[in-house]
């Protein structure tokens, strides 16, 4: 393997986009593929028209109506892991091994509801803990070669929303937050590719609302969907490129995939 693309979506319902994720897989040809918010039972998940595009490796770790994650792959997968960071059953997380040695883990970091007072609002309280349990299993990946990705939930720099003073009481970029984010970036010295590639103060967003009438000329976007990598892997990425065209398709996603390509 001299060359990897790995792309990552939160797709909100796998079975009801195939279509926009085929034509993805078709037009943009990542050798991996992380998608969060699946939204399906591992039985019920979409093999066969991703296996005919030639994504015949495939890790799942579904839940009913919610959540969900999956990595869909061209090349071999191994050692397929489940994290409860949460620690209440729900599938956010699934890691993978590649031939290469790289490790893919791929999250999504629950909303956290919408007041930002875990005292008000349990649901933040339990997405600041989800953070804080990743924060120290990040601490023990020294050594590894890792590439963590998904969606955050977090939009950290004020270039990362459409209006950093409108939205410092917003969950998603509140300082809690972003300070939580931090020290999770800081337990593994985690290079944010997007940033490595489209530096702050460079506009960057990867989520706008369904509320939106025309959600392009309003742009009120978040940039909520992140890829991070481990020194030595960030050394090998050649690009980093997000798919704003596809929040155009027909019956989008509310996200956009974002893709990065290796050199190894």
């Amino acid at each position: 393997m001299d060359t990897l693309s790995v792309a990552s979506w939160n797709i909100n319902s796998v079975r009801f986009r195939m279509d926009i994720v085929e034509k993805f897989l078709r037009e943009a040809q990542p050798d991996v593929l992380c998608l969060q918010e699946t939204k399906v039972v591992n039985q019920d998940f979409p093999h066969d028209p991703l296996r005919r595009l030639g994504y015949t490796h495939i890790a799942i770790n579904g839940q009913r109506m919610h959540h969900g994650v999956a990595v869909v792959s061209k090349v071999p997968l191994a050692e397929d892991d489940r994290l409860d960071w949460q620690a209440n059953g729900e599938a956010r997380h699934i890691g993978v091994r590649l031939a290469n040695g790289l490790r893919i883990e791929n999250v999504y970091i629950p909303a956290g509801g919408d007041v930002p007072d875990r005292e008000v609002n349990p649901k933040f309280g339990q997405k600041l803990d989800f953070i804080e349990r990743m924060t120290t299993w990040s601490a023990g990946l020294a050594g590894i070669p890792t590439l963590l990705v998904g969606d955050f939930n977090i939009a950290p720099l004020e270039s990362d929303v459409w209006s950093h003073k409108q939205l410092l009481d917003v969950v998603s970029h509140t300082p809690i937050e972003v300070e939580a984010l931090g020290r999770l970036q800081a337990a593994n010295d985690w290079v944010d590719l997007g940033r490595q590639f489209i530096p702050a103060p460079e506009r960057l967003f990867t989520w706008w609302s369904y509320r939106a009438k025309d959600w392009a000329a309003s742009d009120r976007g978040r940039r909520l969907d992140h890829m991070w990598a481990s020194r030595d892997v960030a050394a090998k990425a050649t690009a980093h490129r997000v798919h704003e065209d596809c929040r155009n398709w027909l019956k989008p996603s509310d996200h956009i995939p974002i893709v990065t390509e290796f050199a190894f």
